[in-house]
């Protein structure tokens, strides 16, 4: 950002507040600097709440969770939807194989849930993603072969679109960069919302090699 800009609009520092390597690499290829501090909240579902309701409500509670004075802080949270309710991540492989075998030739809604909070100001955007997206039907050896794989684990809704996953996926109706967990134009909505200048922050680091970040908590898997 303009010296300009940080005078008017307050935060320097970038903070995601995920440990997920799929959103890290995503900022990381607009040349933003920025720490990682992942952010432990209880992702239980409330009674009634509805899958976008829940995961804006867990962005909103991570970005709070982890700021500190003069941080920008982002956050997201992710949730497959089906028949109405959130999957969740699978609790162990025959878990995830029941979750396979749910979407499997099925269509599904991917939400995602993204929060912007300038700690300084006590300004908080936050908005909601939605994507649709149809599964391949899917023969009990091909759920078995992809479950073998440990690329359904600790996954909402066991798979990850962005790795063997995407095998298995026939249509993707939406924004494709929700599925992986961090939809980019929203994220750059929520800026403008705040008065945020992204256009001057991207790619001012290093614009031929990429953004950095640092940070990371050990022993933290990231999803998503």
């Amino acid at each position: 950002m303009t010296q300009e800009r940080r005078e008017r609009h307050g935060p320097t520092r970038l903070v995601l507040a995920s440990a997920s390597p799929r959103r890290c690499e995503l900022l990381a290829g607009l040349g933003l600097s920025f720490t990682v501090r992942p952010a432990a909240v209880d992702e239980t579902p409330r009674a009634g709440e509805d899958p976008a309701a829940l995961v804006e409500r867990l962005a909103r509670e991570k970005a709070a969770a982890v700021a500190l004075p003069g941080e920008l802080v982002l956050a997201a949270d992710t949730e497959v939807a089906i028949d109405g309710g959130a999957l969740g991540k699978p609790a162990d492989a025959t878990d995830a194989a029941r979750m396979l075998a749910l979407l499997a030739g099925r269509r599904h809604e991917v939400v995602t849930g993204v929060a912007l909070l300038d700690a300084d100001r006590g300004r908080l955007a936050a908005g909601v993603e939605r994507t649709q997206v149809l599964f391949a039907p899917l023969s009990p050896r091909e759920i078995d072969w992809y479950v073998s794989s440990g690329e359904p684990m600790d996954r909402a809704g066991a798979y990850a679109i962005q790795g063997l996953g995407a095998l298995l996926v026939r249509v993707v109706e939406g924004n494709y960069l929700n599925v992986v967990g961090l939809p980019l134009p929203l994220v750059y909505d929520l800026c403008r919302q705040l008065g945020v200048d992204l256009l001057s922050a991207v790619g001012a680091v290093d614009r031929l090699g990429g953004g950095r970040y640092v940070g990371t908590t050990a022993g933290k898997r990231g999803t998503r």
